[in-house]
């Protein structure tokens, strides 16, 4: 008599347990799979962060005056003058109430205001008394040469040394980078401070965010100051954090200021 066709139940049991198996290979695979390409995406876009903040501040310090780069005691914070504008003097303020002197005009036909640094080099440019190397507040117009660069409000001024080359630089108002947290600010508008990045606003616009996702305590500012023979430099670190994984990706950069006295 000819049997029927079909399967056995432990037949259907061990297709089961090969498929259930094969099953879970897959899913263990496509979900390893997943979670790589899940990080390298994170890691991409820690990357990418860090690069940016790097670049961002290597940009603003390679236009930095090189004697007032300076850090805190902690080196959570670096404190700068931006420079506007950069000419040649014919001649130093001179008489009992200097309040003007004569310089070479700005390319373009272009003016600027700020403060008039003259050398700088062995004096705190961060104390404005006079003689300095950091006058008050000045205007340097457009014009034919040679142009008045005049102290705003009356004030006078007289500058401690002269510079080899007769240069001076209008400087904007101090910039601060600090990290507070797991945030990096960046900090203007908060005037001239004898210690470094104090009495800094503690909000919107004194205060903007640069980065977020820092891991706490990580950038840390070193300054080489400038000498005769070579610029100042700067160099930095700090560590971005993966908020899901808690990955961390270090970041280094160091940057030369080239400006000369």
């Amino acid at each position: 008599m000819r049997r029927a066709g079909g399967f056995t139940l432990v037949e259907l049991l061990i297709v089961i347990v090969l498929l259930a198996i094969v099953a879970t290979i897959s899913v263990r695979f496509v979900g390893l799979s997943t979670r790589g390409a899940l990080d390298v995406g994170a890691r991409q876009q820690r990357s990418l962060a860090g690069v940016v903040i790097s670049e961002q501040i290597s940009r603003e310090l390679r236009e930095a005056l090189p004697t007032s780069i300076r850090t805190n005691a902690s080196g959570t914070c670096l404190e700068w003058m931006p420079i506007e504008a950069a000419s040649n003097y014919l001649s130093l303020p001179q008489g009992p109430s200097p309040g003007s002197f004569e310089a070479v005009p700005l390319p373009g036909g272009a003016s600027a205001t700020g403060r008039v640094v003259v050398y700088g080099y062995g004096s705190d440019v961060y104390s404005p008394g006079s003689p300095g190397p950091l006058s008050p507040p000045a205007s340097m117009p457009a014009g034919a040469p040679p142009v008045t660069v005049t102290f705003n409000g009356g004030a006078t001024h007289r500058f401690a040394a002269k510079s080899p080359a007769r240069r001076f630089y209008i400087v904007g108002d101090p910039v601060s980078v600090c990290q507070q947290g797991r945030f990096l600010y960046r900090y203007r508008n908060y005037g001239i401070n004898s210690s470094p990045a104090s009495g800094l606003p503690g909000g919107f616009p004194g205060r903007e965010v640069m980065a977020a996702q820092l891991v706490s305590n990580s950038l840390v500012f070193r300054v080489t100051p400038p000498s005769l023979q070579r610029g100042a430099v700067v160099s930095f670190r700090f560590d971005l954090e993966s908020p899901d994984s808690g990955e961390t990706t270090s970041i280094s950069q160091e940057v030369q200021v080239r400006n000369v006295p």
